[in-house]
């Protein structure tokens, strides 16, 4: 049984493979089994990876059914008990696995882990040091555009980027795999508010570092496609996870959070794609009412803990 496997998902992405999959090969202190899922790629990923790196598992899908969709393929292969879950635009460092390893191992209550995610053009500049998440509505990336070494301490965050992330699988199998609704965007916000809901925590590894291109899938930081899935998913994860009386309570802070995103896509040419967003995530939430939080007593006390963090990661917003 290897020590950790470590999945990527791929579309498309045969201009970073190259140098994603080489820095996974060189992984020190850990046994590792590859998984590449490819979402059926059109721009020969799938010969590359073949021909060029024959010792990673590579799974094939016959069109593109999202990350979601790649990651569950990748954690249902994986033989070991603990699962990275790897963005293809990355460059990871030597340690990264073995790091990521021992700190989940050491923390018996942790769903998952993220990684220092450093910018691959300005590497003294955080990417990502773990996701928050306020009672906007927003999910956001603690550091972004920070200094390095601004959160040099490991520690408890909201959730984990699943671009750098391990995940105990037999918690992800239990918690029944990311949501496949989401397609992309949101969906590692679901998982880990969900493990959160049943005792878990989320940590994040200063120690284990990758570099990140950033939106080599999508094409860009803002486009329609991803203005219309990150809008309806939004809807649809507070749809799953809040408690009836908790979104009512949030409802002045969402109702300002959307309409705050809504007159910046405006501004940026993108406010119809984002309402179709919206639109879509309602939808999401009628056909999936089966899928919503069946909220229990003993779900008080964590989301009262949950409900004082939403508020005080408003604090954290980046400028």
């Amino acid at each position: 049984m290897p020590d950790v496997t470590i999945v990527i998902p791929n579309y498309n992405g045969i201009a970073v493979l190259d140098v994603c999959l080489c820095s996974v090969l060189k992984q020190k202190n850990v046994t590792a089994q590859i998984i590449v899922v490819d979402n059926g790629s059109t721009d020969g990923s799938q010969e590359f990876i073949s021909q060029k790196f024959p010792t990673c598992e590579l799974v094939c899908l016959d069109q593109n059914y999202g990350f979601s969709r790649a990651v569950n393929e990748g954690f249902r292969r994986a033989k070991s008990r603990y699962v990275i879950l790897l963005n293809n635009d990355t460059e990871a460092e030597p340690g990264f696995a073995a790091r990521l390893l021992a700190t989940i191992r050491r923390h018996k209550k942790c769903f998952s882990c993220q990684a220092c995610m450093l910018q691959y053009r300005d590497r003294e500049r955080l990417d990502s040091a773990g996701d928050l998440y306020c009672a906007l509505g927003w999910a956001f990336s603690r550091g972004k555009g920070k200094p390095a070494d601004a959160y040099p301490r490991g520690g408890r965050i909201f959730s984990s980027c699943a671009g750098a992330a391990i995940y105990r699988k037999n918690l992800v199998e239990r918690l029944g795999g990311f949501d496949e609704e989401h397609f992309v965007y949101l969906e590692d916000v679901d998982i880990c508010w969900r493990a959160r809901l049943a005792g878990y925590e989320n940590r994040y590894e200063p120690r284990a570092r990758v570099y990140h291109i950033g939106s080599a899938s999508s094409g860009s930081r803002h486009n329609s496609f991803k203005v219309g899935y990150a809008a309806g998913n939004s809807v649809y994860l507070v749809y799953k996870n809040m408690p009836l009386p908790q979104i009512l309570l949030n409802a002045p802070f969402l109702l300002a959070g959307y309409l705050i995103k809504y007159l910046y896509f405006v501004k940026k040419g993108f406010g119809g794609d984002y309402l179709r967003g919206i639109r879509r995530g309602i939808g999401l939430c009628k056909a999936n009412r089966d899928r919503r939080l069946s909220f229990r007593t003993e779900h008080i006390p964590v989301c009262v803990r949950l409900q004082l963090e939403l508020w005080k990661n408003i604090l954290y917003l980046p400028s």
